[in-house]
């Protein structure tokens, strides 16, 4: 038996911490996998906020979510998709919000649908700037994590960038892990935050 994928790894991480009404975040929504993953994880008493810069992703998530919803009524938790950059959630989201989300999830690089432009890949400024706000968004216990690809050009340089970012988290604030496969410096990574419980 093979150890998990970094996709696993991180919805582990977040099934092991939220609880059924909480809320969290999809700070790139892509097709919706993680989005529709955190909806399931919550439950109709959650709430999840999303976020993308591509109308394209968006539409492919309400899909997902549509026939989740038919398949499974009542079940998972409303979504709120918006037409945005991760590097504004802390302003897009209800002021409510501040300090009570339970996960924020980031998988970053591009859009992985067939048709998609890769040329459009997230930038390592408003990624930064992103997992800034999503320190101050998270309840204490909330965990972030983020999905790194460094095997796309600019994918390694982001990579290093949060790598670097993560590691200089005060250990008062969070701590943080790194979950990667050590042979291979071009396979996808897990970058993960645990805020501190005061």
């Amino acid at each position: 038996m093979g150890f998990m994928s970094v996709l696993s790894f991180a919805h582990k991480l977040i099934t092991e911490r939220l609880a059924a009404g909480d809320r969290a975040i999809d700070a790139t929504v892509g097709t919706g996998a993680d989005t529709l993953f955190l909806a399931k994880t919550l439950g109709p008493r959650g709430e999840v906020y999303g976020f993308d810069i591509q109308s394209a992703a968006l539409t492919l998530a309400e899909e997902r979510l549509q026939q989740a919803s038919k398949e499974s009524i009542g079940t998972i938790a409303p979504v709120t998709l918006l037409l945005e950059s991760h590097a504004a959630m802390a302003e897009s989201v209800p002021l409510a919000w501040h300090g009570t989300v339970g996960a924020i999830m980031f998988n970053l690089g591009y859009l992985p649908s067939g048709d998609a432009d890769k040329s459009i890949i997230t930038q390592t400024d408003s990624s930064i700037a992103a997992l800034q706000a999503a320190l101050q968004l998270l309840r204490p216990g909330g965990v972030v994590t983020v999905v790194l690809y460094p095997g796309h050009e600019g994918g390694d340089l982001e990579a290093a960038a949060v790598e670097a970012w993560a590691a200089g988290i005060p250990t008062q604030l969070a701590q943080s892990i790194i979950y990667r496969q050590l042979q291979r410096s071009t396979s996808p990574y897990v970058i993960a935050l645990e805020k501190k419980r005061s």
